[in-house]
């Protein structure tokens, strides 16, 4: 009898090593996805931790098992996974990657056909059926056919900008020691930009700590080095890249909340009418600027599969969520940690500005509390607890994602982490930094008291 595998999550797979995920868990997971796609050929990835290559070996055996080819990219960021899908049409693509998790979690990253996602709604709780039902065999030969596409990637990126139009500036890149690096390396060759690298190579030990731009105590190293060396700009990534931050020329990080609403303002110029999927956890500034801009505000719940599916059924130009993911259709209905800033490069380029200028006045007119993680006890327990203490003063609320209660001049989102026992707070409002600053306050002092 084997054993249930505990480490599937709402749209992905991520578990400690070797207790929740190890080789056995990954030869049967093999077999779940190949047998769940009747997949011919996969194509698998990997990130820079430690374990990644023995899940690899595991993974590729089980897929093996059922008459599936495997071809692998070697190190590589997820996107990369996302493209290769695509570039060698395959009928499915695996990530092996933990992306922010410390360095004894691993995790996979599954797509189909044409890197179209798979969320416990749409085949990962098949895809764990079947392999829950089947045995491993280890001595079995990995068998496999390394692929090299970066070169292919580049050119696919380079399609989002006109190379011609970047203007030269300094950029100050932070890769965590996760796996952007090369991809930076390749990038430069091809660009007029200065960049001053700082943790570039690929490390799974982590020697810097774990690669997680959106935590506040891992952004002064990129802050302290763009004020050091007089930069135009800062970007950092998390281990996997398919998240990216922002600093600008002050060293001051930006929420990705504003990047949205100016990457969706870029966007359609090219092309107007189009449809925007955003998050619930932010929406204010994202709605007026999509409306502002003749485009169509599509909310979707937060997560990377639940945003994909949502652009797909909408034809949306592009999706974005706070949390540092930027989805594009022109790049499979997929996240990039890449396009996001070569667009942002060539906007400044062309505008003659600088990204302070380009989100000062929305970061005036919504000003946010940024995400705050808060470990309870019972997060569910305690939305409820939450949601109810504020019923008296008759908010609107949505529950798409956990809970969303609007007051006119404030709201905030409380939702519940999908891998942790956390619960993660937003709160906006229309232009008072001080409302904002005394709601988180309130808040965060009520959860104290009831978590």
């Amino acid at each position: 009898m084997t054993k249930e595998i505990s480490c599937f999550k709402a749209y992905d797979v991520r578990g400690r090593i070797p207790s929740e995920l190890n080789e056995d868990v990954a030869y049967r997971i093999g077999v779940g996805i190949a047998s769940y796609f009747s997949a011919k050929s996969v194509v698998v990835g990997y990130d820079v931790r430690p374990s990644s290559i023995e899940i690899l070996n595991a993974l590729t055996k089980g897929i093996n098992s059922q008459g599936a080819k495997v071809y692998s990219i070697g190190l590589c960021g997820t996107e990369e996974i996302y493209f290769a899908t695509n570039h060698l049409e395959t009928d499915a693509g695996v990530m092996i990657t933990a992306s922010h998790n410390p360095a004894d979690y691993n995790g996979l990253k599954i797509v189909g056909k044409g890197a179209k996602p798979v969320s416990m709604d749409s085949g990962l709780s098949e895809i764990k059926k079947i392999a829950d039902q089947s045995e491993s065999n280890l001595l079995a030969e990995p068998n496999m056919e390394v692929v090299d596409i970066k070169a292919a990637y580049i050119e696919k990126l380079l399609e989002f900008v006109d190379p011609n139009t970047i203007k030269p500036m300094h950029i100050v890149t932070n890769a965590g020691n996760g796996c952007a690096g090369p991809t930076l390396d390749l990038l430069e060759e091809r660009l007029p930009l200065k960049f001053t690298k700082i943790q570039n190579d690929p490390d799974g030990t982590f020697p810097n700590g774990i690669p997680n731009p959106l935590l506040p105590e891992n952004r002064d190293i990129t802050s302290k080095a763009v004020i050091k060396h007089s930069a135009d700009l800062g970007i950092a990534w998390d281990g996997d890249f398919d998240r990216c931050f922002f600093f600008d020329s002050n060293g001051d990080f930006i929420e990705n909340y504003y990047l949205i609403g100016l990457l969706s303002e870029q966007l359609l110029k090219l092309s107007p009418g189009d449809s925007i999927v955003h998050d619930p956890r932010l929406v204010w500034n994202t709605v007026e600027e999509v409306n502002s801009f003749g485009g169509i505000p599509t909310i979707s719940k937060s997560g990377h599969s639940f945003i994909k599916e949502v652009m797909r059924e909408n034809n949306s130009i592009y999706g974005g969520e706070m949390s540092g993911h930027h989805y594009f259709r022109d790049f499979y209905f997929s996240d990039s940690g890449m396009v996001p800033w070569l667009l942002l490069v060539e906007n400044v380029s062309t505008s003659g500005s600088n990204l302070t200028h380009l989100v000062k006045d929305r970061i005036n007119k919504f000003p946010v509390s940024g995400e705050i993680n808060q470990t309870v006890s019972n997060p569910e327990e305690l939305l409820e607890k939450v949601k109810d203490h504020y019923l008296k003063l008759c908010p609107n609320i949505e529950n798409l994602d956990g809970y969303s209660l609007d007051f006119g001049d404030w709201r905030f989102n409380l939702r519940m982490s999908n891998t942790e026992p956390l619960v993660r707070l937003n709160v906006e409002t229309r232009g008072d930094i001080d409302l904002m600053k005394s709601k988180t306050e309130e808040i965060l002092n009520l959860i104290e008291d009831l978590g």
